[in-house]
């Protein structure tokens, strides 16, 4: 892995009061590798077997070999990383031991919910299912979920959200595609643990960013902001600016992914956020700007088009969510917007 910011990010997580020892010579399978957060666990995972040598199975199930290839270059060929390219609305078949399986597997942009919904769902309730009952046949040590604040739906009267709180989904609006899956998706993992007795623990997974997000690709105002900021144009906001959400910077998520897999409680959700990091849209824009005082770039206002859709969990631009649950496991954020953002641009201009 060549000295870059992956890689320092790599060094940094690794140093975190995390206990690694579990992971040495097992087998980790990890779906949806090519997302912008999985593609950070493959890259700890490539990192612990490069560096540290730990001797770990990883399998990969990715939709796409010729991404994967690309995501990962020379690794994407490493002998220790099976890539599996079976879809997971099926029986799952893996030959041999299955130690601990993460699954991140899922379109989690808005830009899918109106145009194939039931392309959204069907990882996170027809996959989950049938990674779970994989997990059970395996006797798996750890089953990691990736689910998202979009659980909690509409939350009135809290100061903070707290994995205890639940607020309204209308389950008829098509949008809720994600957020009913996610929910149906836990709801299925606390079931094969009190029934199968398999080690399911959930990630609730606000905003996250990271250096090799797809800014191109990636409608949410963040990728978008950074686009402009990478191509030296005035950042646009489409909305009045005022709503708020917290950032977390991908070397802190992946710590805290690790975190709860390691030292979490079976069958528990966390929140994976920063709150201390919650700000409005318009402060984030000029924060990025600020990014680039060479250029001087500028924040600009317009009217979202009527036909273009943009969902928002209404928790999600409203309340802080709370990370008090990680941090009782040891967790702690170390990256502010500024230092993670200023990490994501180095990475873009130097592609």
């Amino acid at each position: 892995m060549k000295d870059d910011i992956v890689l320092q990010d790599m060094k940094d997580i690794y140093g975190r009061n995390i206990e690694w020892d579990q992971f040495r010579d097992k087998t980790v399978l990890v779906t949806g590798p090519n997302g912008m957060l999985a593609s950070y666990v493959m890259y700890l995972l490539i990192f612990l077997n490069e560096e540290k040598h730990f001797n770990i199975h990883v399998i990969a199930m990715a939709r796409s070999a010729e991404r994967f290839v690309a995501r990962f270059g020379e690794y994407g060929n490493a002998r220790y990383i099976t890539l599996v390219t079976d879809p997971i609305h099926g029986p799952i078949h893996i030959d041999g031991e299955v130690d601990y399986i993460i699954h991140a597997a899922s379109l989690a942009s808005p830009q899918y919910y109106d145009v194939c919904p039931v392309d959204v769902l069907s990882p996170n309730v027809i996959g989950t299912y049938y990674l779970l009952r994989l997990a059970a046949k395996k006797k798996a040590k750890g089953f990691l979920m990736f689910s998202t604040g979009d659980v909690y739906g509409a939350l009135r009267g809290v100061e903070y959200v707290t994995e205890k709180d639940m607020g309204i989904v209308d389950p008829l609006d098509i949008h809720s595609c994600y957020s009913e899956s996610k929910r149906m998706a836990e709801t299925m993992c606390r079931s094969f643990m009190h029934q199968f007795g398999v080690p399911v623990r959930m990630l609730r997974i606000w905003h996250t960013y990271a250096p090799t997000m797809d800014i191109d690709k990636d409608p949410r105002v963040f990728a978008s902001f950074m686009k402009n900021i990478v191509n030296g144009q005035d950042i646009e906001i489409k909305s009045d600016g005022t709503g708020k959400r917290t950032f977390c910077y991908a070397a802190d998520a992946i710590a805290g992914l690790f975190t709860v897999l390691t030292k979490g409680k079976d069958g528990e959700a966390y929140n994976v956020c920063n709150t201390d990091q919650f700000v409005s849209v318009r402060q984030l824009a000029e924060m990025l700007a600020a990014l680039r005082q060479d250029v001087g770039i500028k924040v600009t206002w317009k009217q979202r088009p009527a036909d273009e859709h943009y969902t928002e969990n209404t928790a999600i631009g409203a309340i802080a969510p709370s990370n008090e649950k990680l941090k009782g496991l040891g967790w702690e954020p170390k990256y502010s917007i500024l230092e993670g953002f200023r990490r994501v641009l180095e990475y873009q201009m130097q592609r």
